[in-house]
This record gives structure tokens, sequence and C-alpha cells, in this order.
């Protein structure tokens, strides 16, 4: 029943704020104007929608902390909930400046690096992940080194599990990022990953409380701004709040057991497609990878003949399907799942393609 009540409660406080923050961000004028041809918006939409759910979230994991002994617990320290909150305030505070100034490319890496480090010195990172093509283990927590010491603290750099944990969260960042182009499509997609997550944290082979509050406290917080971001939105998640749920989703991957390929089979579609824009603006297309396009999955099933509702239900059960079925395999049994993502994503391009040019195409 805690569960169900931590739930309830920060949705509803992400539903209040959620108002209160789109008229703040309408009052400064920080809004997503309709100026590009890839915006498919008609009238200019309030940004700075991440700062509800990243305040929701911290009033309950502080109500927690504070009135309850859920929190700090065994694989979440005091420590590790002071980095995370650091790290997420830097996402949001950079958002909230690129949503004001629109920064160019180059400085939007600036708050996810910093956020990246603060978090791997509060801690958090991979010693392990589990040995995709046998049994055992791959351990990650060789070749490390002591830095310095703070506070009587040893800050150690651990070369394999710091990159891993770096380019995990990095990716993860700007899956949401690029990912956020439907009303609805990131947030929806954040809500069932988390939901995934704690009841992965409550199995009997991970079992992992306090990564389940932590991970249905993200569910509460993203499903109250649901509410107000699903189609016809009323407001966007903005720069901060698409980085930071990815953010979360990366780190809730890690601390629930290293279930790198849980996330990836929830975001599994979404990471491919940002694998391939990146690919074919970098190779064939000869250009920057930060500007952008309308060619992302979500845009073609748009102009393939889906309305952005059906658009949206279908890359939210695609994540909700591949994520459930997560839940239910070992490590090799989702390497096959993986792999069947990967031909769905296929089929799915070419179907929305061929659709596409066929509609684009006048009858004879």
């Amino acid at each position: 029943m805690i569960y169900i009540f931590v739930f309830l409660l920060t949705a509803a406080i992400a539903w209040l704020l959620t108002i209160l923050i789109r008229y703040i961000a309408i009052k400064l004028n920080i809004v997503d104007a309709p100026t590009h041809p890839r915006k498919i918006h008609k009238k200019p939409i309030p940004l700075l929608g991440g700062m509800a759910i990243f305040i929701s979230f911290w009033i309950v994991i502080s109500a927690i902390i504070l009135f309850t002994d859920l929190l700090p617990a065994r694989y979440i320290g005091l420590n590790f909930l002071w980095g995370l909150f650091a790290a997420g305030f830097v996402l949001v505070i950079g958002g909230i400046i690129d949503d004001k100034f629109n920064l160019s490319a180059r400085y939007q890496f600036i708050a996810p690096i910093i956020a990246i480090l603060i978090i791997i010195g509060s801690g958090m990172g991979m010693e392990f992940v589990s040995n995709p093509i046998g049994p055992g283990l791959l351990h990650l927590d060789k070749l490390q080194w002591d830095l310095f010491n703070i506070s009587g603290r040893t800050i150690t750099f651990v070369l394999l599990a710091d990159l891993f944990t770096f380019l995990w969260l990095l990716g993860m960042m700007f899956t949401t990022k690029l990912l956020d182009g439907l009303d609805g499509l990131v947030s929806g997609i954040t809500t069932i990953g988390a939901f995934i997550i704690f009841a992965l944290s409550l199995t009997d082979k991970t079992f992992q409380p306090d990564v389940a509050i932590l991970a249905i406290v993200l569910a509460g917080a993203s499903a109250g701004f649901l509410f107000w971001n699903a189609y016809p939105a009323k407001i966007f998640l903005g720069e901060g709040g698409s980085i930071w749920v990815g953010f979360m989703l990366g780190v809730l991957a890690i601390i629930s057991g290293g279930k790198i390929a849980t996330a990836l089979l929830i975001m599994g579609i979404p990471i491919l497609d940002v694998v391939w824009v990146i690919v074919r603006r970098a190779f064939y297309e000869h250009r920057s990878i930060g500007v952008g396009d309308s060619k992302h999955l979500h845009f073609r099933l748009l102009t393939a003949g889906l309305s952005h509702r059906k658009s949206v239900i279908t890359l939210w059960g695609l994540a909700a399907m591949f994520g459930v079925a997560s839940l239910f395999f070992q490590t090799q049994g989702k390497v096959y799942l993986l792999v069947a993502l990967f031909f769905v994503m296929i089929v799915l391009a070419l179907w929305s393609t061929k659709r596409a040019s066929s509609i684009s195409q006048p009858s004879l």
C-alpha cells in the first residue's frame, strides 16, 4: 500500500505543480514557438515542464527521508541521494538557460557532463554486468586509482566502470532529448520505464525496496505531468526535463542491479532511432548531428498517416511490451528480445518510409 500511496501523492503534486510552472513559463516568455518546419504544434507552448517532475520528485523523496526509514537504505546511501539531487539540479538549471536563450549544440553538453561527473563522484558506477553470451559476470571494477580525499572519503577513478557509466548516462539523456518530438511521448515512456524498474526491483532475485521507492516516485511525477503533456499538450518538458528523465532512467537501470538490458528493451527503439539519425547525419548527409530535422521515427509515423495519438500509443505500446517481457527473461533471453526489437525497428522504419512515399505520390 505504501507504494500506491507514494505514487498517487507524487502524481497529485506533479499535476498541481505543472499548473504553476506553466504560468511561470508564460510570464517569463519561455515558450516553444512553431518557427521551424519540424515543429508540429500550431501555437507557442510553454516550456519548463520538467521542473514540475523534478520538484515533485524531490518533495516526496525528501518527505520519505525525513519521516520514514525507507531512505537512505542499503543500496541508496545519503551521499548518493545528495549527488543525485545535485546532478539533477545542474541539468534542470542548464535546461532553463537553454530554453530561454536557445544555446548552440556545443553548449548543450556542458550540464550533462557536469551532472555525470557529480553522480560518479558520489559513488555510483557499474561494478559488473551480466555476461550476454554465457554464464557469469563481466567485471568492470578493474584498473582503479585513488584520486584525492574529501572529508575522509577517498575519490577513486575506476576506468571501465566510470567510462561505461559516463557513456551510458550521456546516451540515455540524449535519447530522451531527441525523442521529445511528440506530445506525451517522453513523459509516457518515462512512466512506463519507471514502472518496469519498480517491478524489477521487487522481484525475489533483485529485491531492492529503496530502488523501488525511487522508481515509483519517478513514475508518479511523470504520470502527473503527463496529464498536461499528452496530446494536445498544454506544456512541454523543455530541455532540462527531457534530459533529466533520461538521466534518471539511466541511473535507475544501473542501481537496480545493473539492469542495462531491461532499460535497453524499454528504450530500444528510441536508442536505435538516435543511432541511425547520428549515422545518417554524420556519414551520409555530412552535416552536424546537433541540427534537428523531421526524419526521426516518431515523425515518420506521422507522415505515414498515423494520427498524433496513434503514433505515440504505438511507441508506448512497444516500450511496455518489451519492458514487461524483460521481467520474465534472464540475460540470454533478453539478448534474444533485443534482437527481436532490432527487427521490429527495421520493419517499422521500412513500413513508415514506404507508406509515407505512397501518400506523398498522387495516384494516377
